[in-house]
């Protein structure tokens, strides 16, 4: 039986969670450089313009069918939330970003064969809450979320880059700051459950 959320039905003009970890669970990003490169090859992909290589040849370019909504990278896996108005775009986008990426990693680190779990995962975002708590999911991932200089939390806190869609989020908030509280409320709410869990467990 194939693991959850291998098998993948798309629809255009769906918002899908696409996520993906290192083989046997290593690392994938292991210093800055290797964040900065991956958000780069998103810029690449999605963003607002196609981009050339140095002799001129363009890139393999998405921007027309993907929008990306909210990311976060962390050591050994990421995770993405797009948008795509193409059947196929996230086809396309996923083949794209693994063996960019894969081959910069082997030729870096010295390495051969695949750096990825071989099938990454993906989630139809069902309605709109579904939409919002992704977000608040993602920008959460990291421990120290709030200083994570590699998710799409600060882009949404008032500055964000082009090849950012923040617009279909912000929609629901009044502004960046209603959006931090929306995420620090739950980051304390389930702090406190944790720590009602803790003292429960302590009285038993």
């Amino acid at each position: 039986m194939p693991g959850r959320n291998i098998v993948k039905q798309y629809q255009p003009d769906g918002y899908y969670h696409l996520y993906n970890r290192g083989l046997n669970k290593d690392d994938v990003f292991r210093d800055a450089e290797d964040y900065r490169y991956f958000e780069w090859l998103l810029d690449r992909t999605v963003g607002p313009e196609q981009k050339n290589d140095k002799k001129g040849r363009p890139f393999t370019w998405l921007g027309d069918q993907i929008k990306l909504d909210a990311y976060c990278l962390m050591p050994n896996h990421y995770h993405i939330l797009v948008n795509q108005s193409a059947e196929k775009g996230i086809s396309q986008l996923m083949r794209t970003l693994g063996t960019a990426y894969t081959y910069y990693a082997n030729k870096k680190y010295g390495r051969r064969g695949p750096l990825f779990e071989n099938v990454y995962r993906a989630v139809l975002v069902e309605d709109d809450g579904q939409l919002m708590h992704l977000t608040r999911y993602i920008h959460l991932n990291p421990h120290d979320y709030k200083k994570w200089a590699y998710s799409s939390f600060s882009d949404y806190l008032g500055k964000p880059r082009p090849w950012v869609n923040v617009e279909v989020l912000m929609s629901y908030f009044n502004s960046p700051r209603q959006y931090r509280r929306f995420v620090n409320d739950y980051e304390e709410m389930q702090r406190e459950r944790e720590t009602l869990k803790r003292q429960l467990a302590d009285n038993i």
